[in-house]
């Protein structure tokens, strides 16, 4: 097993800490990235050196340039970069405030894109190396009363999707992580739910309000994902997306077969918009 060296944002809950916890124990060295400081200091104390800490909140963008800037000239070499912070935010389009949206996508959005273009340079200039970003299969799929969540996490599909063709000839492998449901306190400490306007009651958009409900624990494994996760770093070349969970594949395919079939649908007719006159 090749040792390497991560840079993990949000390393002190959910996948991000688990992550950490794995990497550590098996040897590699872990750049992370905490909102609040002493969060982490259990695994300092454990592990020492080999856990690099910075805090960080990714909305700032002058901050994340000087972090990773920092990460990279103290730690040499740096082989993965995974985007791991992120929050949820559940409501319907009128129910979430101007300040709910613009700070979501700045942490979901821009927070990760910016990460990345801090990163790139001296990824490339080390000859390649590997981008994560944790996603969610809402980032393909999509349910009511969650607008925003999905407009952050397809926004950030896209990017990567995008970069990846554009830093594919440096040697730099991208994968979107596409997880379902898992037992972390994502649900509990990471999604903040909007106001419920009366109007959207008994609406679809209202089956978001029961998220926080623990008498529906989520079926997935979150030590098993995140080593699926560190895993995927062996591929070569890296998976485009990486499914984690039986219900993150069920939502996923159902999406996919049904875009696919309004696309097919239009096959005749898409083309009837082209100019034909050759001259």
């Amino acid at each position: 097993m090749t040792q390497r060296t991560w840079l993990i944002t949000g390393v002190n809950s959910g996948f991000g800490r688990r992550m950490t916890e794995q990497l550590l124990e098996r040897g590699d060295r872990v750049a992370g990235t905490v909102r609040r400081a002493g969060s982490v200091d259990d695994l300092v104390t454990k592990y020492g050196d080999a856990l690099w800490v910075a805090h960080l909140d990714v909305t700032d963008t002058p901050a994340v340039r000087s972090v990773i800037n920092r990460a990279f000239s103290e730690l040499g070499r740096i082989d993965v970069v995974v985007n791991n912070a992120g929050y949820g935010l559940f409501g319907a389009a009128e129910e979430v405030t101007d300040e709910q949206i613009v700070r979501i996508l700045d942490t979901n959005l821009v927070g990760s894109i910016q990460v990345t273009r801090a990163a790139l340079p001296h990824l490339r200039a080390q000859g390649g190396g590997r981008i994560i970003q944790l996603s969610t299969y809402g980032g393909q799929a999509t349910n009511p009363g969650a607008c925003m969540y999905h407009a952050s996490k397809w926004g950030i599909e896209g990017f990567m999707e995008s970069t990846a063709k554009d830093v594919a000839p440096f040697g730099i492998g991208v994968t979107i992580v596409e997880p379902g449901g898992a037992r972390t306190e994502f649900r509990f400490s990471s999604l903040q739910m909007a106001t419920p306007m009366p109007e959207y009651d008994g609406s679809p958009a209202a089956m978001t309000r029961g998220a926080q409900d623990r008498s529906r624990p989520s079926l997935g494994d979150p030590a098993l994902m995140a080593a699926r996760i560190i895993d995927s770093v062996e591929q070569n070349p890296a998976p485009r997306r990486l499914v984690l969970g039986s219900d993150s594949y069920r939502f996923l395919l159902t999406a996919l077969a049904e875009r696919l079939a309004e696309v097919e649908a239009q096959h005749d007719s898409a083309g009837q918009t082209d100019i034909t006159d050759k001259a």
